[in-house]
C-alpha cells in the first residue's frame, strides 16, 4: 500500500537535486489518471503543486488521508473547509519563491519602462535608426526614483520591495491583512496608502494577494482608471484578480503604459482570452509569461526539500507539519 500519493512528476524533483524521503512508498500520477480517486483512498499524504485547476472535494472524504502537502504557496485548489472538517492537516510551503517572483517583477518592470521589449519588433523590420532615436526622445525611465506600489505586503510582496528599493525605487503599499513587521517597512522606508491612492500614485503597481471573494476582480475597470497614463501593472499573484477584459481595453485605448501578466482567469488561457487578442500597437505593452514568476531552480530546490521534509515529519516523525493553514492531522 502506497504512503504518498505525488501529483507531480518524479523527474520534477530530480531535475533540481532534490530526493524524496527514504523509508516511503510514493507513487506518482498525473491528476487525470483514472486511478488517482482509489489512491486517494489509500494513501497518507497527497503533495501536489500550487499551480493547476482545483481539486473535486470529493476526493477528500472519508480518505486515510493525514496530509495534503502543496510544493509552494497557493492555497486555492483545495477546499480548505472540507480539508477541516475530515481532520486533514493543510501545509504549504511559503515565500520559498520570494527571490524568483522579485526577480519577475523588476525584470519586467525595467523592460517596460525602458522600452526593451517593444524594440523587437522594429528592429526585425530594418527601423534600428528611426526607432533608436524614438527610444532616446522618449526619455525612458528606470526604477531609481520611481515609486512602486505593492498590493499585499506578505512574504513576497515585502520581497518585492526590498529588491525595488534596492534599485533605488520609492515603496509604498496597500495590505489589508494584519500589521506588517514595522522594522522592514521602516528599514525601506514603505509608506501605507488606500489602494486608490496607491494606484493613483505610483510608477508600477505589483499584485501579491491571494484569490478570496474580497479580491476576485480587485483591479477593474474603475481602478484601472485612476493608473497613471504611464503606469505600469504587474500581475505575479493570480489571474482573477484582474478584470482580463478591462485591462485588455485599457492598453489598446493607452491609457496606461504598459502591463506584464503571469496568471490567468482560466489556466491555460482560452484562444479568445481578451489579453491574447489586442492589436499589435497594444501588444508592444504587454509582457504574457505562463504562470512562471516564481519558477527557477533555486526556487524549486528549496520548495521541494521543504515540501519532502514537511512529509516525513508527519509521516515517519509523526510531528505536526510546518506551516499547516488547518488542522492537525489525525492520531496514527
Amino acid at each position: 500500500m502506497p504512503d504518498v500519493l505525488c501529483l507531480r512528476p518524479e523527474a520534477n524533483f530530480h531535475a533540481v537535486g532534490v530526493t524524496p524521503p527514504e523509508g516511503l512508498d510514493i507513487i506518482y500520477r498525473d491528476p487525470i489518471d483514472a486511478d488517482v480517486p482509489d489512491l486517494m483512498q489509500q494513501v497518507r499524504a497527497l503533495v501536489i503543486p500550487a499551480v493547476g485547476p482545483a481539486l473535486s472535494s470529493d476526493l477528500f472524504r472519508s480518505t486515510t488521508l493525514r496530509l495534503v502537502q502543496i510544493t509552494g504557496a497557493g492555497l486555492d485548489r483545495v477546499d480548505q473547509a472540507v480539508l477541516t472538517q475530515e481532520g486533514i492537516a493543510l501545509a504549504n510551503v511559503p515565500g520559498g519563491s520570494n527571490a524568483a517572483v522579485a526577480e519577475y517583477v523588476t525584470a519586467n518592470a525595467i523592460a517596460i519602462s525602458r522600452g526593451f521589449f517593444a524594440a523587437t519588433e522594429p528592429l526585425r523590420g530594418g527601423n534600428y535608426a528611426a526607432h533608436r532615436a524614438a527610444m532616446v526622445a522618449a526619455n525612458l525611465k528606470g526604477l531609481g526614483g520611481l515609486t512602486v506600489g505593492i498590493v499585499g505586503l506578505g512574504i513576497i510582496g515585502l520581497a518585492v520591495a526590498e529588491r525595488c528599493h534596492a534599485m533605488g525605487a520609492q515603496i509604498s503599499y496597500h495590505d489589508p491583512g494584519p500589521a506588517r513587521d514595522s522594522t522592514a517597512l521602516d528599514r525601506i522606508g514603505a509608506q501605507p496608502h488606500s489602494l486608490d491612492d496607491l494606484l493613483a500614485t505610483a510608477d508600477i503597481i505589483s499584485l501579491h494577494v491571494p484569490l478570496i471573494d474580497s479580491t476576485r476582480n480587485l483591479i477593474d475597470a474603475a481602478r484601472l482608471a485612476l493608473l497613471k497614463p504611464d503606469a505600469i501593472l504587474i500581475n505575479a499573484a493570480r489571474g482573477s484578480i484582474v478584470d482580463e477584459a478591462a485591462l485588455a481595453a485599457a492598453l489598446e485605448a493607452g491609457r496606461i503604459g504598459g502591463a506584464a501578466v503571469d496568471v490567468y482567469s482560466t489556466e491555460p488561457p482560452t484562444a479568445d482570452n481578451p489579453l491574447l487578442t489586442l492589436s499589435a500597437t497594444a501588444s508592444a505593452r504587454l509582457i504574457l509569461t505562463p504562470h512562471i514568476a516564481g519558477v527557477s531552480q533555486q526556487a524549486f530546490q528549496h520548495l521541494f526539500a521543504q515540501a519532502w521534509e514537511n512529509v516525513a515529519r508527519v509521516l515517519i516523525d509523526d510531528e505536526p507539519p510546518h506551516h499547516a493553514v488547518t488542522t492537525r492531522p489525525k492520531p496514527t
